[in-house]
């Protein structure tokens, strides 16, 4: 299968929030120094892009952006906080065919403790509800998982099936990009305990259609590798990490990157200085590569698992078939 490349554009670091999990809200951006759009035309078409941040909805010119991309890429998607639902219909009605995620910590009363955001659940479902209503179908809601608000996945889910939308999830990362090195897993029994119970019902999913089911079952696949996280696994129990060949970020200085989870930045190359295929072909980029392939970090991270699967796909079609199969007869599914 051909290999689409994802490009993550950071496109600011200013946020309304105040996550417990990240800290870019203490370093915002100038909007003085955030990247020129038109250094965007430098991309290549038939990415896979993710607008992203920050709270990308803070630019003031984030239309542009997305007029330049949305042509030129396989697919452009939105992660934002949902705060500014106004302006993400807008881009919605525009852009009908972008993927949109909403990142909420849990229901309501969590959510806003963690994300520091008065009524931020509240702005989130409002975004959800409204965009329902446009020609925007690839939406649903987002949540990085933790010890903290495990508690909330599984209602999350059901709310998600209930409202007919997606739930995409990660895991809490130490990092450059999230500003953080502190955060730990304190009550890894209840996190394992929860996530297991999470993945289940992803196997079993209640959503409608055949697609979306499909959907939950490879979304399992990829949560037996939170499990092995939070229990505390060190490595070895992930596929290869693609950054720099399969992903790469673009941060809001225009700094070209191989990923957000190593502990300092790895730039490449900056899109203000030179051209895409020169950075990606420069000493500094294969520099790079071999600091990729030397690193431990095992970064859980959807982007690693969804190049595996489509490189793979014998090896998630085997595991959801089997552990099926296991639920249908009463066992514990094989999450080893």
């Amino acid at each position: 299968m051909k290999n689409i490349v994802q490009a993550s554009m950071i496109v600011t670091f200013r946020c309304n929030g105040k996550c417990q999990m990240c800290e870019i809200w203490k370093h915002p951006t100038n909007p003085s120094e955030e990247l020129d759009v038109k250094y965007y035309e430098k991309l290549p078409d038939g990415l896979r892009i993710n607008i992203t941040g920050g709270e990308p909805m803070l630019r003031d010119d984030i239309d542009e952006i997305f007029k330049i991309l949305y042509h030129r890429a396989s697919l452009l998607e939105l992660s934002t906080n949902g705060f500014f639902t106004d302006r993400i219909v807008s881009i919605a009605e525009k852009y009908p065919n972008i993927l949109i995620r909403v990142s909420v910590d849990g229901l309501p009363k969590l959510n806003d403790k963690l994300r520091g955001i008065r009524d931020g659940f509240d702005h989130a479902l409002r975004t959800i509800l409204e965009l329902k209503k446009t020609k925007c179908k690839n939406i649903g809601f987002t949540i990085v998982i933790s010890d903290k608000n495990v508690d909330d996945l599984l209602s999350l889910y059901e709310l998600c099936c209930y409202l007919e939308v997606e739930l995409g999830n990660s895991v809490m990362h130490n990092s450059w990009y999230f500003h953080k090195m502190d955060n730990v897993i304190e009550d890894r029994e209840k996190a394992v305990k929860m996530e297991i119970e999470f993945a289940k019902s992803l196997l079993r999913s209640h959503r409608r259609g055949i697609k979306n089911k499909v959907k939950d079952y490879g979304r399992a696949y990829f949560n037996k590798s939170i499990i092995k996280r939070f229990a505390g696994k060190e490595c070895n129990y992930r596929p290869p990490c693609g950054a720099s060949r399969d992903f790469f970020f673009v941060d809001p200085w225009g700094n070209i990157s191989s990923c957000n989870g190593s502990d300092e930045e790895w730039i490449m190359g900056n899109l203000k200085d030179d051209s895409f295929e020169n950075i990606m072909n420069s000493k500094k980029a294969e520099e790079v590569i071999r600091k990729v392939e030397l690193c431990k970090k095992d970064c859980c991270f959807i982007v690693t698992d969804r190049h595996d699967m489509v490189r793979k796909p014998w090896k998630p079609i085997y595991w959801i078939i089997k552990n099926k199969i296991r639920l249908a007869l009463n066992f514990q599914p094989d999450f080893r």
